[in-house]
């Protein structure tokens, strides 16, 4: 197609807009993104290019404009490849039945049909031609169930008699391809050009007369914010506005703003208020009460202290807003007095005494009960305290009452609070401060990005219940698989790997998971606990392993060398990084490719050896030079690196034995390891042994490219 036929190729916005039951707020932007990524991507696919493309959701509604969409495939190219020469003409050179339909099926005859050779060489007959593209009408219907079915949605549901299935009843669908209304049938829904708008300002059917005027369509006429994005600027804008009105700000989490953002379609902030005398509860349970009950937004005065007022966005431009004011008033009241009985009736009882009670309460069938989990982690804390300084008695007391809250009214009625309330009480009941403070830490981290504990004691409990989780639901055999992670193992590892890490303790992670799995209370874990703590570790490794090349752009950490100092069996978590981090530095040197490369030679004839590296090298049988001279530069060297390996200064050492890279180099050149004499050959490859041995002092090298 020539260039000035392409620019008189007709354009059109192309509107899809799927209509349904109230969505779930949560996956709200995820369905948002998905359907405009699939859809895009599959218009690319298709070779369709457009000019942009803009997405929209509401609770009732997904939709994907895109702008200046051709009205046709452009022209395809076909090429087919038909059958050998060899079978395509007979001895004299006719063509046979092969040929004759394989032309035939291409529309032309076989004077016509070209020819050309595969990889190993053999000729085939081949076809190259074009045909006219499909008119984007004809495809859409197909790409727009394509993206629907390709959806991130856990569960899908049926509705009514057929057979279409989705994450919520689908009553509409708009196909409009500028003013052409694209007919078709989607999740057992014809399609057509009436959408509808605010469920009850503007409840009558709302036909859209082009895709450029859908947004707008939809604000005026139908009452609601199409834009998901727009909605969500001016949620924040009237909340910000409103709390400043009261002298206050908001507290505003993403997570909030964003829920509430898609469970309106036309926000309007309002004021409420509560008694003061609901202040006095703990901060975290009026934020819990309003944010995550109620989905109100908090308000702070510049202190940071809580005023007792909150901020509701209503999806109603009521006549009279004070109605709905009251209406919130009064359903916010019986949860904070709910909550002021709870916090004064759970203080009668101290955390201690709840610990007995602990012993009824069943953890997970197979694997007892919570009381006899806080055991566990009793004791396996008090392993890891020991290790890292961590007061013994006051980890102790933690462990002993780290799991008492879940049987307090609080935590009952918000199950969010586990661990803060534990706080709360400890102070109350008058324990020491790092200990109350450790109960709320041993929670943490929560999620990505979350604070970790802030004493050693939090660390200690905090990885031993992380552990114990990871070693009880393996050993039942509940591992995760694909997405599915009931147990939040994926978090716990994660939760183990951060405290190591960002808190430098010195933790031999294979050992205490194997300890964690010698505390289950199963006795046929036992004989197996190895083979269950190796899973384990593996499984916490494949997430060190991802957080590394998630980060790889800025490290320089390849999967490679993750596996080359796993290889080499590192006794803590701190030291894996700290290799890591010299292999970056060493890799990115001159000799570090030429040395990899040779100690995957050398892996490689260590292997074949049949243990002739377990001899000692006897100078008497260096006889080249070469390997003289890689056994003279190895002496000074051997004790350096050594030294500084052992004391874990891995960049230095492997500085050190940069050094040997002209001597490696020159007996791979010059040298014969196999040579026909045993002895000879045995010293020769004892001599690399120890070569190899230095450096696997760091990484196994040989895993490695080059």
């Amino acid at each position: 197609m020539s260039e000035s036929t392409r620019t008189r190729v007709e354009r059109r916005d192309l509107l899809v807009e799927v209509g349904t039951e109230e969505l779930p707020p949560k996956a709200l932007p995820v369905l948002e993104q998905a359907f405009a990524e699939g859809l895009r991507a599959r218009l690319t696919q298709t070779g369709l290019k457009f000019q942009a493309c803009e997405s929209f959701a509401t609770p009732r509604r997904l939709a994907v404009l895109i702008r200046r969409l051709p009205v046709q495939q452009p022209e395809q190219t076909i090429k087919r490849r038909g059958p050998p020469v060899s079978a395509a003409f007979d001895a004299g050179g006719t063509p046979t039945r092969a040929a004759l339909g394989f032309a035939q099926s291409n529309g032309v005859s076989v004077d016509a049909l070209g020819r050309e050779r595969d990889a190993k060489g053999i000729e085939y007959l081949s076809f190259q031609g074009s045909k006219s593209g499909a008119m984007t009408a004809a495809l859409m219907p197909a790409l727009v169930q394509q993206s629907l079915d390709a959806l991130p949605i856990p569960k899908r549901m049926r509705w009514g008699s057929g057979d279409a299935q989705f994450v919520r009843p689908v009553h509409w669908l708009v196909m409009l391809f500028g003013r052409e209304v694209i007919h078709g049938e989607i999740l057992g829904v014809a399609s057509g050009n009436l959408s509808y708008g605010h469920r009850f300002m503007a409840p009558a059917p709302l036909r859209i007369s082009s895709p450029a005027q859908y947004a707008k369509a939809l604000a005026v006429r139908g009452k609601v914010v199409a834009s998901f994005a727009t909605r969500r600027a001016s949620i924040r804008t009237q909340v910000e506005q409103l709390a400043a009105s009261l002298n206050g700000e908001a507290i505003m989490p993403d997570a909030l703003l964003d829920e509430v953002t898609a469970l309106v379609e036309w926000p309007v902030a309002l004021s409420g208020h509560f008694e003061s005398r609901f202040l006095s509860l703990p901060r975290e349970v009026l934020i819990s009460t309003l944010q995550d009950h109620q989905r109100y937004f908090a308000i702070a005065d510049a202190s940071g202290a809580l005023l007792p007022s909150f901020i509701t966005v209503s999806n109603i431009d009521s006549p009279d807003p004070q109605v709905v004011r009251s209406g919130n008033e009064r359903v916010v009241r019986p949860r904070l007095s709910d909550a002021a009985f709870f916090w004064e009736q759970d203080r009668k009882h101290p955390l201690a005494a709840r610990r007995p009670t602990l012993d009824a309460v069943t953890f997970q069938a197979q694997l007892g009960s919570q009381g006899a989990r806080t055991e566990r982690i009793a004791a396996l804390a008090g392993t890891i305290a020991a290790r890292i300084g961590a007061d013994q008695a006051a980890t102790a007391r933690c462990a002993q009452l780290a799991k008492c809250d879940l049987l307090t009214a609080m935590v009952g009625e918000f199950p969010e609070l586990q661990g803060t309330m534990g706080r709360y009480y400890a102070f109350a009941d008058g324990e020491p401060a790092d200990v109350a403070e450790a109960i709320r830490d041993h929670y943490l981290p929560r999620g990505a990005g979350d604070s970790l504990p802030q004493s050693a004691i939090g660390d200690a409990v905090a990885i031993a219940d992380k552990l114990d989780t990871l070693a009880g639901i393996f050993s039942i055999g509940q591992k995760p698989t694909g997405t599915r992670d009931p147990f939040g193992l994926r978090r716990a590892a994660i939760g183990v790997l951060r405290i190591a890490l960002e808190h430098a303790l010195d933790l031999d992670l294979a050992k205490l998971i194997l300890s964690a799995v010698r505390l289950q209370p199963l006795v046929e874990v036992q004989a197996g606990a190895e083979k269950i703590a190796r899973e384990v570790h593996d499984y916490v490794m494949e997430r060190l392993r991802a957080q590394y090349l998630e980060h790889a752009a800025e490290t320089g950490i390849t999967t490679e060398m993750f596996d080359a100092v796993l290889a080499a069996q590192p006794p803590s978590l701190v030291d894996l990084d700290a290799r890591l981090r010299a292999l970056v530095s060493f890799v990115a040197r001159a000799e570090g490719a030429s040395l990899a490369a040779a100690n995957k030679r050398i892996a490689n004839i260590l292997r074949k050896s049949d243990g002739a590296q377990a001899h000692v090298v006897c100078v008497e049988l260096l006889r080249e030079e070469a390997e003289l001279g890689l056994h003279r530069a190895l002496q000074p060297l051997r004790e350096r690196a050594l030294s500084a390996l052992q004391s874990h200064q891995y960049a230095k050492g492997l500085d050190l034995l940069a050094m040997l890279r002209p001597q490696i180099d020159a007996f791979f050149d010059q040298v014969l390891v196999n040579d026909p004499d045993q002895a000879l050959r045995n010293n020769r490859v004892a001599l690399l042994a120890e070569v190899h041995a230095l450096f696997g002092h760091v990484a196994d090298l040989s895993r490695l490219p080059g």
